[in-house]
């Protein structure tokens, strides 16, 4: 057996400490706990400045649906929202670290957003308890930060949605947390390779239905599958309306891509089955086979030849956020 001095950490390529000739990465490193639930902090304040959505103070929306297509009122709110979501959760990415707790996350979370002027959406929709939704490893979404501490090897979701001028702003991504596997890696990559087919595949006239098209073609084409229980959505001054967008194929879903048009594409990616189940707390999804899953997620205006990605930061934004940049399929 060969490997590093007793006090010398043990790298990623080096033969696991337990004789079997395999690399560390691949054999006791793979070999990982399921994610647990920690304890979940009280609910944090919002200052009575900030202006809150209606659901807020009681936890349940009394607006619940709207325009599919925007006015070009909000469509301007929207880029502001849509630019502090990036900026959010740039922000939130840069805490991710070995030994830092996913509430710790929702704390840097909670007050870069605050601190911009904006409520927090998730914080109270429906009751759900926390600023930021954390989901890690074989989490696929909506995971409640708590205490459990990262640890290298890690993957997490951050997902950011922010409440602005009577506006939502909706974004997600999947980061790693130290040194990864090579499937989490791969898995990643095909997640984000994904959303952006999805992107390209928005144009005026054409079904919601071709969006999932585009994702799932991609994802099994890779051997990985998508999950299907969770949906991108129609967002404005609602946080969730019309129209859905599954992201695999469903020729039921036939609603037609109109410009100004404002909605989230955010696929779910699993490096084994597509099914899921829930926890007891009501709100975290994980896959039934307990394999891993990721996530990417941008806010879309349909545009006369495409779609505009409003949750860009300001550095990423310019030819990038108009589309001529999103990718197609066959190009």
């Amino acid at each position: 057996m060969n490997r590093p001095a007793m006090n010398q950490p043990i790298r990623a390529n080096d033969a696991c400490w337990c004789g079997s000739g395999r690399k560390y990465k691949r054999c006791h490193r793979a070999t990982r706990q399921f994610v647990a639930q920690g304890i979940v902090s009280p609910r944090r304040g919002v200052p009575a400045e900030i202006g809150r959505p209606d659901y807020a103070e009681l936890g349940h929306p009394i607006l619940t649906d709207e325009e599919m297509v925007k006015s070009p009122e909000n469509i301007v709110r929207m880029r502001r929202a849509g630019k502090i979501a990036a900026e959010v959760l740039h922000v939130t990415s840069q805490g991710i670290a070995p030994g830092v707790t996913t509430d710790e996350l929702d704390v840097i979370c909670h007050e870069a957003t605050i601190g911009m002027g904006a409520y927090p959406s998730p914080l109270n929709y429906h009751g759900y308890p926390k600023s930021l939704c954390t989901s890690v490893n074989e989490v696929i979404c909506h995971g409640i930060p708590d205490s459990r501490s990262l640890v290298d090897g890690d993957i997490v979701n951050l997902d950011v949605t922010v409440f602005i001028d009577g506006v939502h702003g909706d974004t997600n991504a999947t980061f790693a947390v130290g040194e990864i596997d090579d499937d989490s890696a791969r898995l990643i990559r095909v997640t984000y390779e994904c959303l952006q087919l999805g992107i390209g595949a928005v144009e005026p006239g054409r079904p919601v239905s071709e969006i999932g098209r585009a994702i799932e073609r991609h994802a099994t084409a890779q051997h990985l599958s998508v999950i299907r229980s969770f949906c991108g959505h129609g967002i404005g001054q609602v946080f969730h309306s019309r129209p859905q967008i599954p992201h695999y194929h469903d020729p039921g879903s036939k609603t037609i891509i109109e410009p100004g048009m404002t909605f989230t594409i955010e696929p779910m990616i699993a490096l084994g089955s597509w099914r899921h189940t829930m926890w007891e707390d009501g709100w975290t999804a994980v896959t039934a086979d307990r394999r891993r899953s990721a996530q990417f997620e941008h806010t879309l205006l349909v545009t006369q030849d495409g779609a505009e990605i409003l949750t860009l930061r300001d550095v990423e934004s310019g030819s990038a956020g108009r589309r001529a940049g999103a990718a197609r399929e066959g190009d």
